[in-house]
């Protein structure tokens, strides 16, 4: 997949300074991308690595050309000036990666309709506002892609019952990619979201779901990229509407060995996704 070419296309990102999110926006500056990061972390957290700050410079050092915008996806002007800044630095926006989002798997009656609110304003709201602000853009690009970091809609009783509210704010985050999906489909904007089959080896994964024991059994960052790369590089409206699982994408790209991503059997098999049977 290293033949895909991002040189001239520019990216707007919510997150990115960590994890999947930089994983992505690594493997979009490789390939010559323009990259605009929204993020909140301006200064080092103790507990997790990085800022926008040092994913910018290191997007820069890969080849790319990133601009870093401090802000909130919640906050309707923080998103109006990462537009701007991508229109200004770049003359346009072609593809969107809603990537920030809140996790809380507490159960319905241990979880703070505080954090609910959180985690529908950053997960749903935030990905239909900044993919709304980035329409008229897309509209007009070459090859417009929005991709939403969600899971396929699965209503098997466990995971409808598993965490409700995460399962909410989750679920909300594809149904409104499919809404963009439907709504512009004579558009030419390809919207899909993309999902881990495992668990991915992040601060998130490591500090809420499990610890070290977590990270030993889950994938390395970069299947997500590889992935996503696979999705933004095809022809916008050729696949669109679509939620898919970062093995079955790069299944479709020929790749069948995923040891490359590294960890350790058994594999954890994330959130929101059965047990394979193959």
């Amino acid at each position: 997949m290293d033949d895909k070419n991002f040189r001239g296309r520019t990216a707007i990102m919510s997150g990115g300074s960590r994890g999947i999110g930089l994983a992505i926006a690594r493997a979009i500056a490789r390939r010559g991308g323009n990259i605009v990061l929204l993020a909140k972390t301006d200064t080092p957290d103790p507990r997790l690595p990085g800022t926008i700050h040092t994913a910018v410079d290191e997007l820069n050092e890969l080849g790319g050309h990133a601009v870093p915008v401090v802000g909130d996806v919640r906050n309707d002007d923080d998103i109006a000036h990462a537009v701007d800044a991508a229109v200004e630095h770049f003359g346009g926006i072609d593809i969107v990666v809603n990537n920030a989002s809140v996790l809380d798997i507490s159960k319905t009656e241990d979880l703070a309709m505080k954090r609910f609110d959180l985690m529908q304003q950053v997960n749903v709201r935030g990905t239909f506002a900044l993919t709304r602000a980035c329409l008229p853009y897309l509209r007009v690009s070459a090859n417009a892609h929005v991709l939403t970091l969600s899971p396929p809609l699965n209503f098997s009783p466990h995971w409808l019952g598993a965490h409700p509210g995460y399962m909410l704010a989750k679920y909300g985050m594809t149904l409104a990619a499919l809404g963009i999906a439907a709504e512009y489909s004579g558009a030419r904007i390809s919207s899909n979201c993309l999902w881990p089959e495992t668990m991915i080896a992040t601060a998130a994964v490591g500090n809420l779901l499990g610890g070290d024991e977590s990270i030993d059994h889950s994938r390395s960052p970069e299947i997500m990229a590889d992935a996503a790369i696979e999705i933004l590089g095809r022809p916008a409206g050729t696949d669109t509407g679509r939620t898919v699982l970062d093995v079955d994408v790069l299944r479709e790209a020929g790749i069948s060995d995923f040891s490359q991503y590294g960890g350790q059997s058994p594999l954890a098999i994330d959130i929101f996704v059965d047990a394979p049977t193959h």
